[in-house]
């Protein structure tokens, strides 16, 4: 096994963001690590989203990174019910953004030769977005929320090139790490000071 790469998602919000966006990953990919380690040069890769910077529920970011799922989707249902149903991809990329990072610099994963990666987008132009581009009022929201001000919306090859990049061997030392790809999004958003 050369690479795994997860990019599936849900966007709806409700338990199955929670269940496929992060313990759909995390699981899958930690099942496969046997198979990672026995290959000379695998990589991981995970897909989040520079959303994962924005508002979240903490109680339901916790749950997951304590592999908890049933807490974290009744805490899901909580948001939903508290009118924070926005709140859950944040929360469920977040999560996935610690459990990189938690898990890349833990035993069996870079002592074992195995990068594990976020790749964080903006916002790109694909199926899943459209419907929010043909809503004038919903892509206001969304470039406030997601300023991107270097070359705007990015496409999915833009992203993908950045993926091939983490997945191959010329990927020799890096690991645990988020990368932005979004524009300057999360620059814009979290300001020079955060540093």
């Amino acid at each position: 096994m050369d690479a795994v790469v997860t990019c599936a998602g849900v966007s709806v919000p409700g338990g199955a963001m929670v269940s496929v966006n992060y313990f759909g990953t995390t699981e899958f990919v930690t099942a496969l690590r046997p198979a990672l380690a026995a290959a000379p040069r695998a990589r991981v890769v995970l897909i989040g989203s520079v959303s994962g910077t924005q508002p979240h529920d903490p109680a339901v970011v916790a749950a997951c990174l304590a592999g908890e799922e049933d807490k974290a989707l009744t805490l899901a249902g909580r948001a939903i019910a508290g009118g924070r149903a926005q709140q859950l991809y944040p929360s469920s990329k977040a999560a996935l953004a610690q459990w990189a990072r938690r898990t890349a610099v833990a035993e069996g994963w870079a002592d074992a030769g195995i990068p594990v990666n976020v790749v964080a987008p903006g916002i790109v132009l694909t199926p899943m977005s459209a419907g929010l581009f043909d809503d004038p009022r919903m892509k206001k929201i969304m470039d406030k929320a997601v300023p991107m001000p270097l070359n705007g919306y990015s496409r999915p090859e833009d992203i993908a090139r950045v993926v091939l990049f983490l997945a191959s061997d010329a990927n020799s030392h890096i690991t645990g790490q988020v990368l932005y790809v979004d524009g300057g999004a999360e620059a814009t958003l979290r300001g020079p000071e955060d540093f």
